[in-house]
Order: C-alpha cells, then sequence, then structure tokens
C-alpha cells in the first residue's frame, strides 16, 4: 500500500521538523503531537517512517540486532560471530489504544510453556519497534500504566521485562511518537514532561493552503503510483539529508556558551528538573546536524528550546500549553549578556567548570527517566481577590448581589466570582466494587493490580494466570493420569484465572447550585474553588465529568459528560448565579444525564456531587413543597444505585439543615465545604454505605 509522501504534506512546519531532529538523533526523546482531528497527524508520521534509512538485522533475531554491535543481553543470543544479517527497512509500530500490558513488553509464551514445558518469552511491541518508529495514536486515552512503561522505555533506550515468571531484557531504541485531540481529555503533566518535543497542530485557516491539502490529497487517492512518483526526487533527498545528518550528529560541537545559553533559558522559565534541558541540548545538536554545521549556535538553541518548552510550562493541570515567542526571544537575550566572556567571548569547548551534559551529544545517551514528582500537581500561584468578603446574612434574607448586576430576578444573572484558592481533594468513592475504565477513584476488577483470588473461569492470556491455584487444582488427579512421579500433566480444566483487584475512573457529575442563596461573593468563591478543586483530583484520576447548574425555575447540562475534564473548568469559570432554588429539577436533571450516560458507558460507575445549601424554592410539581420535592428526587437518585455526596454550602449562624436532609434521602453523606480537604478522613462515601 502507498504511503502519502512526507515531502508532500502542507505547512506543518513545526510538526515536519519535529519528527526530523528526532530521526536525526532519537536521543531527543520523541514527539508528542497535539491538535485538533483531521490535521494530517497520523499521515505525517507514517511519511516518515518510509523516509528512515534502511536497517542491517541479524537473520533471525526477532530483537533486529545490529551486526556490527549485537546487544549483548538479547534474549535471542549469544549471537554467532558468524551470523548471516539482512536489510529490511525500518518498521512502523502502532500501538492501539486497548492493548494490555503483556502485549506492549512481552510476556510468557503460555502455549509452549504448557504444551513442551519450557519458559519461553513472546517478545511485544517494544522489540517490534526496536531501531525503527513506535506510533500511538490518541495517546491521552492509553491507560497510565502503559504510558509509564511506555516511556520509561523510550528514555533508557532499554526494556525490562519481570513478569509471569520472565525476566528479560532487551534493547528498545526507537522514535516514539504520540497524537492526541486536548478535547478527549490531557496527558498527566508527569507524563506530558516525559516526550521530549511537542508540537500544535491546527488546520490551516488560510484559504489556498486548505485548497492546495484537498488538491494534493484526491490526487493521491485518484493515482497513488502516480503521486508517489511525482515525489520520488524529493523524498529521496529527504532520506539522504537524514542519512547525513545522522552520520554527522556525533561529531557536532555543543560550545560552553550555548550551553550556559540553555541552562540560563529552563532557569527563565521556571520549568522543573533537568530533562528540558538535555533535551534541548540534544535537540540543538540534531538541528544543527541537519542544517549541515559542525557547531551548535543561537539559532539552533532557539528551535529546540521553541519545541521543547511548550508542555514544560504547565504549573496546574489546567494551564494551557505554549510559549511566547518574544518572551523566547528576551530570554535567549538575557542569557546571551550573562555569560562570563559575553556573547562573542572566548569558549574553551567543554572546561573544566562544565558541569552540562558534555560536548555536542557524542554519547546520545538518555536520561534515566525517574519521575520528578508524585501525581498531585504543584499549587499554581493564585491571583490576588482584592474584594473583600460581604458579611454572612441571616437566612431567609437576600444575599447582596455581586457587583454590576441587580438582585433577585431570574434572567437577571451575573458572573460567578473568582474561585478560592483551590486545595488537595479528599478522596470520594463509589462504594462496592466494579469493572469500569481503569483508573484512580474506586475499586474494580482490573486486568492490572494485585491478585485477590482465583476462579474457575479459563485465563484469557498468561498474565491470567493463577499459577498456585492451577497446580492445586490438577495434583489430586496426577496418579489417574498417570503421571504420579513424572512431572505434571495439566488439562484445560485445571487452569484457573487470577482474579485481579485495580482502581477504575469513574463518571464524576457535578450539579452546582446556583441560585441567588448562593450567590454571596465570599460563599460563591467557596463552592467554585472546591469544584475546581474537586476537578483537579478528577483529572488526576482519569475519570469522565459532567457539570449541571441549577437556578431560576430550571436545571442546565453546562457540560455533558466528557473526558477533557479541563472544558468543565472553562465552563464552570462561565457560569452565572442569580434567582430562585429549582433543587428539584436539578436532581432530576442530574438523574436524566445519568441514565442516557448508562446506555454509552454501562461499565463507568457514576458519582453525583451536589453543591447547595438546600434551600430549595421552586417545587417540581406546582402546588408541591420544594424541600419535600427535593428529597424524593434525591430519593430517586437512590433507587437508581447512584453514589450521591451532598456538599453542604450552607454559611450564616442560623441553619437549617436542609442539605443533610437531602442527602438522608439519596443514601449518602453531608460535608461542609471545609470536609473536601484531603487532611481529612478519607472515603467517606464508602464509610457511610457501610455505616
Amino acid at each position: 500500500m502507498s504511503t502519502f509522501p512526507f515531502s508532500a504534506v502542507v505547512g506543518h512546519d513545526d510538526l515536519r521538523l519535529a519528527l526530523l531532529l528526532n530521526a536525526v538523533h532519537p536521543g531527543v526523546g520523541g514527539v508528542l503531537v497535539r491538535g485538533e482531528k483531521g490535521t494530517a497527524k497520523s499521515t505525517a508520521v507514517r511519511a516518515l517512517a518510509a523516509l528512515l534509512p534502511r536497517l542491517h538485522v541479524l537473520a533471525g533475531c526477532r530483537f533486529s540486532c545490529d551486526p556490527a554491535a549485537p546487544d549483548p543481553e538479547c534474549p535471542d543470543g549469544p549471537h554467532a560471530t558468524t551470523a548471516g544479517h539482512e536489510t529490511r527497512a525500518a518498521r512502523l509500530v502502532e500501538l492501539p489504544v486497548g492493548a494490555t500490558e503483556d502485549r506492549l513488553v512481552g510476556s510468557l509464551d503460555l502455549e509452549r510453556a504448557l504444551s513442551e514445558g519450557v519458559r519461553a518469552y513472546q517478545p511485544g511491541l517494544l522489540a517490534d519497534a526496536h531501531r525503527g518508529v513506535l506510533y500511538v495514536d490518541e495517546v491521552n486515552l492509553l491507560h497510565d500504566h502503559l504510558v509509564d512503561l511506555l516511556l520509561d522505555a523510550a528514555a533508557m533506550g532499554r526494556a525490562h521485562v519481570e513478569r509471569d515468571g520472565v525476566s528479560v531484557s532487551h534493547a528498545a531504541r526507537f522514535l516514539l511518537v504520540g497524537t492526541m485531540n486536548p478535547e478527549e481529555g490531557e496527558l498527566r503533566p508527569q507524563l506530558l514532561d516525559r516526550f521530549g518535543l511537542a508540537v500544535e497542530v491546527r488546520a490551516a485557516r488560510d484559504v489556498a493552503t486548505r485548497v492546495e491539502v484537498v488538491r494534493r490529497r484526491l490526487a493521491f487517492e485518484a493515482d497513488p503510483v502516480a503521486f508517489t512518483a511525482a515525489w520520488r526526487d524529493a523524498e529521496s533527498a529527504t532520506a539522504e539529508r537524514i542519512a547525513a545528518a545522522r552520520a554527522r550528529v556525533g561529531s557536532v560541537v555543543l560550545p560552553d556558551a550555548e550551553l550556559r545559553r540553555i541552562a540560563a533559558v529552563c532557569a527563565a522559565f521556571d520549568v522543573d528538573g533537568m530533562r528540558a534541558d538535555l533535551v534541548i541540548a540534544r535537540a540543538a545538536v540534531a538541528h544543527a546536524a541537519w542544517r549541515g554545521a559542525d557547531a551548535v549556535a543561537e539559532e539552533d538553541v532557539r528551535v529546540a528550546a521553541r519545541l521543547a518548552l511548550p508542555h514544560r510550562r504547565r504549573r496546574d493541570p489546567f494551564d494551557e500549553p505554549g510559549i511566547d515567542d518574544d518572551a523566547l526571544d528576551e530570554a535567549l537575550r538575557e542569557a546571551g549578556q550573562q555569560h562570563p566572556d559575553g556573547p562573542d567571548g572566548p569558549d574553551d569547548g567543554g572546561g573544566p567548570d562544565d558541569d552540562g551534559p558534555g560536548g555536542g551529544g557524542s554519547d546520545g545517551a538518555p536520561d534515566d527517566g525517574r519521575r520528578t514528582g508524585g501525581d498531585a500537581p504543584a499549587d499554581p500561584p493564585q491571583a490576588e481577590d482584592t474584594t473583600a468578603p460581604e458579611p454572612s446574612q441571616p437566612d431567609g434574607e437576600r444575599q447582596p448581589a455581586p457587583s454590576g448586576a441587580a438582585p433577585g430576578g431570574d434572567g437577571r444573572a451575573a458572573p460567578a466570582p473568582p474561585p478560592s484558592t483551590p486545595f488537595r481533594a479528599r478522596l470520594l468513592q463509589v462504594p462496592g466494587v466494579g469493572e469500569g475504565a481503569p483508573g484512580r477513584r474506586s475499586r474494580a476488577r482490573t486486568d492490572t493490580g494485585r491478585v485477590v483470588r482465583a476462579s474457575g473461569e479459563a485465563p484469557r492470556r498468561a498474565a491470567d494466570l493463577h499459577l498456585a491455584a492451577t497446580i492445586a487444582a490438577a495434583a489430586p488427579h496426577q496418579r489417574a493420569r498417570g503421571r504420579a512421579g513424572a512431572g505434571l500433566l495439566l488439562r484445560t480444566g485445571d487452569l484457573r484465572r487470577a482474579e485481579r483487584e485495580g482502581r477504575e475512573g469513574n463518571l464524576v457529575l457535578f450539579a452546582v447550585d446556583a441560585s441567588g442563596s448562593m450567590a454571596a461573593r465570599a460563599r460563591m468563591s467557596a463552592v467554585s474553588g472546591a469544584v475546581l478543586s474537586l476537578l483537579r483530583d478528577a483529572y488526576q484520576r482519569r475519570d469522565k465529568v459532567g457539570l449541571v447548574t441549577f437556578r431560576g425555575t430550571a436545571a442546565e447540562l453546562v457540560l455533558p459528560p466528557t473526558s477533557s475534564v479541563p472544558a468543565a473548568q472553562v465552563r464552570l469559570a462561565a457560569m452565572r448565579t442569580g434567582g430562585r432554588t429549582p433543587l428539584a429539577d436539578g436532581l432530576l436533571r442530574a438523574r436524566a444525564v445519568l441514565r442516557v450516560e448508562r446506555l454509552r458507558d454501562p461499565r463507568r460507575r457514576p458519582l453525583l456531587v451536589l453543591l447547595t445549601d438546600g434551600r430549595a424554592t421552586v417545587a417540581a410539581r406546582p402546588g408541591g413543597d420544594p424541600v419535600h420535592d427535593a428529597c424524593r428526587a434525591a430519593a430517586l437518585l437512590a433507587a437508581d444505585g447512584v453514589a450521591t455526596v451532598v456538599v453542604d454550602c450552607e454559611s450564616g449562624p442560623v441553619r437549617l439543615g436542609l442539605a443533610a436532609r437531602v442527602a438522608a434521602a439519596a443514601g449518602g453523606p453531608a460535608l461542609g465545604l471545609a470536609e473536601l480537604s484531603a487532611d481529612q478522613v478519607a472515603g467517606v462515601v464508602r464509610a457511610a454505605r457501610a455505616a
């Protein structure tokens, strides 16, 4: 099948350059491509693989060992010096989103183990991708533990497999490319940092460019052979340039002045750890080799920094990645002026006081891949709120309207005030054991995690085999099978499956009371801060989230359930407040949303987080009691099996405890805003249900 030529891709200069720099110097650490759908992300990656130099590999080696320098730890080794070799194209290996851990790293060959009694290793995709390209489409949807394994191997250049009684280490040096659509959810900052370079791609808004994109694509689809032939000379020239740059990259010099410039720029942008410095140094060396230079210059550092820093500047999960070109130029200029010898002064090419990565990336050794932080993101600088909080009002009195808005009327809403300082939220769990998407919130039966018991079901893969239980099931039958004292004979019925328990991600639906009784600036600011803190927690635990607000006479689905948690933060910031409190309608709307979502994703269990003071003023039916109707709606949610947490936002000297009544009807706990902090005891939903 013909591949769309790399040279024929229109625009996307940063994407093409980032791919080429990694092709020149694999130590750069891969490329993360963020962009909207339909922007030729996959096309560019597949096209680059066709340009990589052909490989010389040892014949029969499943791990693509180089005949000139075979891996001494190759599981298929040791290789004889007279072993034959063959030439083949570099592989493009695609890792599907639904891949399992054993498919990625390899595992015990269960068939050979049972039939031949040998402990044989079945290589995974990391072995297939060695010396080629490993492509992960929709990497943000890949399970976090697989992303960790993937990036560890890319950083160390080796894959270490310790599973199923197999202990194997093999070379795994590949060009790692991940693509993602941010609308479907972001990668955690700790995982973002592990990619060497990152680029943002968008469809061109220029009409002439869009016309050319369509023209070339239609021409390719009409006659792939003729189209590819028309671009053959350009493709050959690019392939030759990649090969020449690869040969030159080891001799490119990284002067001390440019190394100091790299360190100064990283310090100026306040990036965490030292990975950014190393990546920029390697990418600058690769860019110098790509343009045919013998030494790194300021232009190489600028290009490398522009590709390596944007995704490392995020201090908070909800920060948008990116870098301002003017700020980068200013940092480079100031870095040049800070050199002891001046930007044009003498340079020793790596003197004794140079404690950075030495000399032009001569060894290209990757960093050790150690994590630079835990799961919780660093607290971002908060904007100062200079507005004094308004005093609490006695119950039943109208709270002062926010500045610029009249109090009362259902249609006269005001924007919500800025959220208070976010905090580390406590863990809220759905009771019981689920079977949903892997995540980090509630207990669930998963394909990964710790083994909790054996079952009589047949294992579907080697990792599912419960060895001890299988042997125990087979042992009593050995004499009848004529194998007493002569080894163990297994039958299919002896096999036992290991049931594992891990964590799942849930659907966290926020129902936020935005009525007039909640609209006091201090109270709504605290509520917004609490929701933002819970959104961060949902982001880190790989949940889907949705947002329902209610005010005036009806409830509104502000954000349908989505994996893009930052989108919920954007909708929260645009929330309006004021008017009466249709609490029952808000709960019924949440119930309808969860019913539809259960049909779409039946395995993902819901968690409803209701933030209200409980002062319902709008009944669900004419002449009804608003509070009674709200409790009836909460009871319907309980009957549906929805785990509910009510966050009581009531304040002031006189408290009616209406939110607690709603919580009791829903069968869930009622927490104060202060109790959402992780400093309190975790697991309140589970504890409440157990009681």
